[in-house]
């Protein structure tokens, strides 16, 4: 063995290669992402929303929701409006008219996607009107402090009031017309949105309509530990209850910010109302496959439906 082998360190267990894909998903390698000197936090946190009553509303808007904003429930009483995109892809803004907003789907700059949105909000809580922020710049908290994030600063037991908008016209208030490069990003912005509604059925939260073109689907985000929801879904699967009815299918699912979100394809013919009921009746069964999980263990032919949908996992980029 030669002494250079010997002598190499040992990578820790579980540590990410330089040459491995970021954890954050940027699709980057570590060493040019959040693993390169000087750069990002090297700490991901897989599940930056969580402790979160409103995380799945979260997790929906940063990552395929198109144009939607909510009011942060903020502990100290002040208005802020979250929002999927904004103008430029700013981090935050803080529009002529007062109305403060925070992005997004925006570029990260650390390994917390909970501890840029805070500081996000921080900036526009102390910004004067007009001012935007492109992103989020690194880290500033003094050596010793935690730094702030989500959690810390709005209400962890509300629900965001989400209202979905056709277009990106909310960019602007009423009285004004875009010009120049916003006017461009508009135009840019506007031409990307896939229509897009939330499904309404009875207990039924986080589940997304999308007309994609060729067909439409249902995307919802689950609450539930990954390899619970999988045997919950594999319980369903095996008994032929899996989809939402005779125009549909169940097509896979993605993981997004620790959480698991299945995803169907459906007959794009049928309105998103047409949808409701077929949801919620899913919903129920597997609200009841994810009881019985605890006293009825996965048969075989389970499992193996298990392994199925494991090895069945898509992207929507």
């Amino acid at each position: 063995m030669s002494k250079r082998a010997a002598t190499k360190p040992a990578q820790p267990e579980g540590a990410v290669g330089p040459r491995q894909p970021c954890p954050c998903g940027s699709g980057k390698r570590y060493k040019a992402c959040h693993g390169k000197a000087g750069g990002a936090a090297d700490v991901i946190v897989t599940r930056p929303f969580e402790g979160l009553a409103a995380e799945c509303e979260l997790v929906a808007l940063r990552e395929f929701v198109p144009s939607a904003t909510a009011a942060l429930p903020m502990r100290d009483g002040s208005a802020i409006t979250l929002a999927t995109v904004l103008p430029m892809a700013a981090a935050a803004l803080h529009r002529n008219d007062g109305t403060r907003f925070v992005g997004l789907q925006v570029q990260t700059h650390s390994g917390d996607i909970s501890r840029d949105l805070a500081r996000a909000v921080e900036w526009v809580q102390e910004a004067g009107e007009g001012q935007s922020l492109s992103v989020v710049g690194p880290e500033t908290a003094e050596a010793g402090t935690v730094p702030v994030r989500l959690q810390d600063l709005i209400d962890t037991d509300a629900a965001l009031d989400v209202e979905l908008h056709t277009d990106f016209a909310w960019w602007l208030p009423e009285d004004v017309d875009p010009t120049g490069e916003v006017a461009l990003s508009l135009e840019r912005a506007n031409a990307a949105i896939m229509p897009t509604d939330r499904l309404r059925g009875e207990g039924v939260t986080s589940a997304y309509w999308v007309d994609a073109g060729e067909k439409a689907h249902l995307r919802w985000v689950r609450p539930e530990p990954e390899e619970q929801l999988l045997a919950a879904l594999a319980r369903l699967s095996a008994r032929g209850e899996l989809a939402l009815g005779e125009e549909s299918r169940y097509a896979g699912s993605f993981r997004a910010h620790g959480l698991l979100v299945p995803v169907w394809d459906l007959d794009r013919e049928l309105h998103a109302r047409e949808w409701d009921e077929p949801a919620a009746a899913l919903g129920s069964r597997l609200d009841e496959a994810l009881a019985s999980l605890d006293s009825e263990p996965l048969t075989s032919t389970e499992r193996r439906a298990r392994d199925g949908l494991r090895g069945r996992q898509i992207t929507i980029r």
